[in-house]
């Protein structure tokens, strides 16, 4: 399906939608040689362009992050019935969040968490156990499943959106 279907527009409300109401993603990162990595991660929007999360450093997708920063994620929920599934496709580079930029990072992710498991920047940080990252993302996409009628597809497939 090309990028510029007419209803590309109205499908975009998946995006803000399913980034609100899930609360894990599936981040894919590469090694130095080329090796895949993926990793479901609890992580807050910041918008509809951006995501965070806190992960070990020594984590072996946080590495992978360190040598390759281009990163796909995926959402979706996976109680969802046969037939019935919804995804967000995100294309997007990855970064240690900035010293300067963490109590924003922090703020994010408690506003998703229990209280009594609240992150300080005792815990996450340079020296800490674990950091914060966040992904850019350049690129959203939606899933439209096979057999819908307002598209031409016979297979599931991916729609590149963009924000009305």
């Amino acid at each position: 399906m090309p990028d510029a279907h007419p209803l590309s527009g109205s499908m975009w409300e998946t995006v803000p939608r399913l980034l609100a109401e899930h609360r894990y993603l599936v981040l894919g990162t590469v090694d130095d040689d080329g090796g895949p990595w993926v990793t479901p991660l609890f992580f807050a929007p910041d918008g509809d362009s951006r995501v965070v999360w806190v992960s070990s450093p020594d984590s072996r997708h946080s590495g992978n992050l360190v040598a390759r920063p281009a990163v796909a994620i995926t959402l979706f929920d996976t109680h969802a019935p046969i037939g019935r599934a919804e995804a967000v496709y995100l294309e997007a580079t990855a970064v240690a969040v900035d010293d300067g930029a963490l109590p924003a990072a922090l703020e994010l992710l408690n506003a998703r968490l229990p209280e009594r498991q609240q992150l300080g920047t005792d815990e996450v940080g340079p020296g800490a156990a674990l950091r914060a990252y966040a992904a850019t993302v350049h690129r959203h996409s939606v899933l439209v499943r096979g057999g819908d009628q307002r598209f031409d597809n016979a297979t599931d497939a991916r729609l590149a959106v963009s924000p009305p």
